[in-house]
């Protein structure tokens, strides 16, 4: 095992701390029935979890020693807040978002163009979100938070599609995320009418970017660029729909329009997007080869399957409904590193032929 694998046993239990305080929350059995969990449910999912794999890809790009303290102190700092001592969990996680911008600063003097300059911001994003915590609660750093993860990934899709965006792509990104920004930063002030920012820029992305993805493309081929489509053009609509949702009613107060809002971003888009990519990126990171396989396609499908369940038990006032979407997009989450494992520990697959994989975006 690459001694790089052992910085993702900690955001595997930031995802388990997570999943669990997920179960807690929809008022079902856990096997784990800690109270200190649901508060801290959002936090471990999006900066324990995603975090700490983020800043790991972001540090293997850089390839300094120095730059693993990020992923490990943020991994650290999920660990610590699933085990319950909250104030050292945070102060991990602020330490490790401080070194995770340092890596961000550091790629874009080397690159120099303007999707690694919205990186920056998002990391930005991601720090200043740890550092309130401390005194305000998850439900108004919303913002903050999906400003994080979706200009991380804005930012990648955007390298991809440079011979089809064409110039000033770079330049429209950068304004987008500013604009963004300047959205999160009013909803700490005026929550309606920043969220409502926010959520404009939001519909604008989803306007603009996904319509020149490779995506758009590769979902008519076969294997893993098939796989990958579905599951990046599935995450845009999702990202749309809670876009929409959140520039309609400002911040999400009710149980059915923060499902829709906070689930939409987090599960349809972020987690979408990580099924997207593990099967390219995690071998690059723990240099083990993912073969694809059909199975992947499992914790794909359920997850948007569950999802939609949960949605549309919200909005029918169907409890039983909403509750099953919930533990069924539990289940499609523990599926993935599942499913992960089993295709690495399988090898190749020499059966037949796999087509090649959509280039993805590199860090040099």
């Amino acid at each position: 095992m690459h001694r790089r694998t052992w910085l993702l046993l900690p955001a595997g239990v930031s995802l388990l701390a997570g999943l669990d305080a997920a179960l807690l929350l929809l008022e079902v059995p856990a096997p784990v029935d800690a109270a200190h969990l649901p508060t801290a449910h959002g936090i471990l999912m999006v900066l324990g979890f995603l975090g700490t794999l983020i800043s790991l890809e972001r540090a293997v790009a850089l390839r300094s020693p120095w730059a693993y303290a990020a992923p490990a102190l943020l991994g650290a700092g999920g660990v610590m807040l699933a085990a319950g001592p909250r104030l050292l969990g945070q102060a991990l996680l602020i330490d490790g978002l401080v070194a995770f911008l340092a890596i961000a600063v550091l790629l874009e003097g080397r690159q120099g163009d303007g999707a690694t300059a919205v990186e920056v911001l998002a990391v930005s994003h991601a720090l200043a979100a740890a550092i309130l915590w401390t005194r305000l609660e998850v439900s108004a750093l919303l913002p903050l938070l999906v400003g994080f993860v979706v200009w991380t990934i804005a930012a990648e899709r955007v390298e991809l599609a440079r011979l089809t965006l064409g110039r000033g792509a770079d330049h429209r990104l950068l304004v987008l995320a500013a604009v963004y920004a300047a959205g999160s930063a009013t909803a700490l002030l005026s929550p309606a009418i920043g969220s409502r920012l926010a959520a404009l820029t939001l519909v604008a992305l989803c306007a603009w970017l996904p319509r020149h993805d490779v995506a758009r493309h590769t979902i008519r081929s076969r294997g893993l660029p098939r796989f990958s489509a579905a599951a990046m053009l599935a995450a845009w609509g999702w990202l749309a729909v809670a876009a929409l949702t959140w520039l309609a009613i400002g911040p999400p107060t009710g149980r059915a329009s923060y499902d829709i809002v906070v689930h939409g971003v987090f599960l349809g888009f972020a987690m979408s997007m990580v099924l997207a990519h593990a099967p390219v990126i995690l071998p690059a990171v723990i240099r083990r080869p993912l073969p694809y396989r059909a199975f992947l396609w499992l914790p794909l499908v359920v997850l948007h399957v569950a999802l939609a369940a949960r949605v549309a038990g919200d909005v029918s006032g169907i409890d039983r409904l909403w509750q099953a979407g919930g533990v069924g997009t539990v289940a499609a989450l523990l599926l993935l590193p599942v499913t992960a494992i089993t295709s690495v520990l399988l090898g190749p697959d020499t059966s037949r032929r796999e087509p090649a994989p959509v280039p993805q975006k590199v860090h040099t």
